[in-house]
């Protein structure tokens, strides 16, 4: 497909599951009528709880569950391609994986990615202090899956601090990259566009970065400013702070000039470890 719109959904998650996939619901819905072909939700995107420990509570079984059911059926629904933002799904240690699911626009899982670099941080100038690790496992692999718009890399969140993940990706061929986050208010502001700019600069891909947006019932402020990005660092959409949604077209035409006239993929000479 040469040309495509993307979406990126902004939430501002509650305690509350079944609130959060009606919100959800209605956002992926809001993306379709706009003629979005590949929606992106952000990470704890049906929870984000008054505890680190509620996502253990709500976890589901690789393949099965309420969640997993929704995303599927919201997929073929809104005939979408959906990257499912993340979701606990239990590990085997007592702590759950967040799960970043990808369904295609039959309802059909073609991908599953685990978070893989955790927040283990003291945000500095805060009192805020996460540790990601005493309730999620790693992943330990990175994944790129086939879409009818080119191949889509798929990353969490904190992982985008870590570009020798992305590197990966883009030597096995990524066009495009989903971002679901949920960035904290004091890093987002420091880093967010930054570092979005980059992974696409740096790998010459559209991403497709969608955050958390506002303020929690944990006390919590996410930064939102979701966006979409070419493969030249133009951010193309965003929305600042709230529910809601941005889009914008992918070119497949613009993304083969870009490589062509610039061609840093092919310039690398240090693999990844």
């Amino acid at each position: 497909m040469k040309k495509a719109t993307f979406a990126a959904v902004q939430m501002a998650s509650s305690p509350n599951v079944s609130g959060n996939l009606l919100e959800a619901e209605r956002l992926i819905g809001t993306a379709a009528a706009q003629g979005a072909h590949l929606v992106v939700l952000p990470e704890n995107f049906a929870l984000m709880g008054l505890n680190e420990t509620d996502k253990l509570d709500i976890a589901e079984t690789d393949g099965a569950g309420p969640i997993q059911e929704f995303l599927s059926k919201a997929a073929e629904r809104f005939k979408v391609w959906l990257v499912g933002g993340t979701m606990p799904i239990r590990g085997v240690s007592g702590r759950a994986r967040a799960a970043c699911l990808v369904f295609d626009d039959r309802g059909q899982r073609v991908g599953r990615y685990d978070k893989i670099h955790l927040f283990d941080v003291n945000v500095p100038g805060t009192e805020e202090s996460y540790q990601e690790s005493a309730t999620i496992e790693a992943g330990e692999d990175a994944l790129v899956v086939d879409t009818p718009f080119g191949r889509l890399g798929l990353t969490v969140c904190y992982d985008i601090r870590f570009p020798e993940l992305y590197r990966q990706m883009a030597a096995i061929g990524m066009d495009i990259l989903a971002v679901p986050s949920a960035f904290t208010a004091r890093t987002g502001a420091a880093h967010w566009e930054v570092l979005v700019r980059a992974r696409s600069v740096e790998n010459l891909c559209y991403t497709v970065a969608a955050n958390q947006g506002g303020f929690h019932m944990n006390g919590r402020e996410t930064y939102g400013h979701s966006m979409i990005v070419d493969p030249w660092g133009v951010v193309l959409a965003s929305l600042a702070q709230g529910a809601g949604v941005v889009t914008a077209e992918f070119d497949r035409d613009r993304l083969e000039r870009v490589r062509a006239a610039f061609p840093v993929l092919e310039h690398t000479r240090l693999s990844c470890r």
